[in-house]
């Protein structure tokens, strides 16, 4: 598996430590959690816009 560096302020990391250490897991495994999730959010967005946007295209055709 990659590893990856990032930056982030102190309080926010011990944050995502006591989350972690609340739920039993790893702080790598909550926050690849974290990261799934919104790419699977982002993924419906765009996904809802495409929608939105295909129902509005064809009401102006009609």
């Amino acid at each position: 598996m990659a590893r990856v560096l990032i930056s982030m302020p102190e309080k926010f990391l011990t944050q995502i430590d006591s989350v972690a250490e609340g739920e039993n897991r790893t702080r790598s495994e909550l926050i690849r959690e974290a990261l799934r999730t919104y790419i699977n959010r982002s993924k419906m967005r765009e996904t809802s816009y495409a929608t939105k946007n295909a129902t509005i295209l064809e009401a102006l055709l009609d």
